[in-house]
């Protein structure tokens, strides 16, 4: 009798150990589930970068066959202007609008 009852506490034990493992363990269902989002995650990002890099093709095809579009995205990007032209280039303000009312206030 005590015999039988040490094999099912080591049975018992044993099946806990293999449930554990199964659910905790390296390749149990945790782990599946942190791979998935993962997967998931990484996936998405393949899928922004593929439509980023499909942009940039048909940017660089547009930049190669179109000079009016590759006139205006120099004119944009790089500032520059025709013989005609004056380019007025303005400071970026560190100051919001408005903080100069509310310092002279106090």
């Amino acid at each position: 009798m005590f015999g039988r009852r040490v094999i099912v506490g080591l049975l018992v034990l044993l099946n806990a150990y293999l449930l554990l493992g199964l659910i905790w363990g390296e390749r149990g269902v945790v782990s599946y589930w942190d791979l998935k989002s993962r997967y998931q995650l990484l996936r998405s990002e393949v899928q922004n970068l593929e439509t980023h890099s499909r942009d940039l093709s048909r940017d660089i095809l547009r930049l190669e066959s179109d000079a009016d579009y590759q006139e205006r995205m120099i004119r944009e990007r790089m500032n520059y202007v025709r013989d005609s032209e004056i380019l007025y280039v303005f400071p970026e303000s560190e100051t919001k609008p408005g903080d100069g009312l509310d310092a002279a206030k106090n």
